[in-house]
């Protein structure tokens, strides 16, 4: 199967983390240890530089776009320990609107179904996780608690689902859940509690958690199912039932440790990144089988 491959000279200075496409797949912000994110505008198979982000003393190890309707943002992290969040005031012209400090560096963000709002969650090398919240008067609340001994590399927020909810007509949004992994080689599940507070969920788990990995898990990804990458060389699959239990229900393995996963769209298609460079495509049959559907050279 092959593919047609376009590339993209995009002027940082060292090496690039993290590219990411909108909402629209109209823009790619990339994320470089240069210090510094460049945007791009993608038109007619050409990409012009439109922006250059410059607010970090460290690499930048991520960038992630926020849904449109709450306009054009994007939430930049970095080794330096900050969490930044740029708009873009006029076209091209991109502010900082928010800007947090934390003490060690922060290595994944994401941020959470339009549903629930303007949150951002990120983990940091110290092991915590924070939320950040916007808020009607224009400030931004954080939450902030520790997630994993060692260290959080991956965070994903679960999809918006409607529940039936006791003396209710109509069902309910579920309270926002987040998914997340680290150096202690778990998957953790946390929840949002009625008074603002992020609690851990372990008794979600069929098996124990040592399980699940037998290396750091390097990226989480929530889209109905949770796709895990860890150090370990696999990748591991897990299913939730009615009562909101998860089981690991496949394993993938390779021949080198899995850094990133991804889901497509509509996930049904998981992508899985290599430490060997190889970006390989999965799909599950009707039978339960995970199939290897496509494999690019990064």
């Amino acid at each position: 199967m092959t593919s047609n491959t376009v590339t993209l000279e995009t002027g940082h200075e060292n090496m690039i983390h993290d590219a990411q496409l909108d909402y629209y797949s109209k823009r790619l912000a990339t994320a470089s240890s240069d210090h510094t994110v460049r945007i791009f505008d993608l038109v007619d198979e050409k990409q012009v530089l439109a922006a250059h982000l410059k607010g970090h003393d460290g690499p930048v190890w991520q960038s992630v776009w926020a849904h449109p309707k709450f306009g054009s943002l994007l939430a930049t992290c970095s080794y330096d320990g900050r969490v930044i969040i740029w708009k873009e005031q006029s076209r091209n012209n991109w502010i900082k609107v928010f800007e947090d400090s934390q003490e060690t560096s922060v290595n994944c963000i994401a941020w959470a179904p339009e549903t629930f709002g303007l949150k951002l969650a990120a983990g940091s090398v110290d092991g915590s996780l924070t939320v950040y919240e916007h808020k009607d008067n224009n400030t931004w609340a954080r939450h902030a608690w520790l997630g994993h001994k060692g260290g959080v590399f991956g965070v994903s927020w679960a999809p918006a689902k409607n529940v039936a909810a006791s003396g209710q007509q109509q069902p309910q949004i579920q309270a926002p859940r987040l998914a997340s992994g680290g150096c202690d080689n778990t998957l953790r599940i946390w929840g949002l509690q009625v008074d603002g507070k992020w609690n851990e969920q372990p008794q979600c788990f069929a098996e124990p958690h040592s399980n699940q990995h037998k290396g750091w898990i390097r990226d989480v990804a929530w889209n109905g199912m949770i796709a895990t990458a860890s150090e370990d060389k696999t990748v591991g699959i897990f299913t939730e039932d009615s009562r909101g239990m998860f089981t690991k229900v496949k394993t993938l393995s390779f021949d080198q440790k899995v850094w990133r996963v991804s889901w497509s769209v509509m996930g049904n298609i998981l992508a899985v990144s290599q430490g060997d460079n190889q970006v390989s495509l999965w799909k599950e049959s009707a039978n339960g089988d995970w199939k290897n559907i496509q494999q690019m050279a990064a």
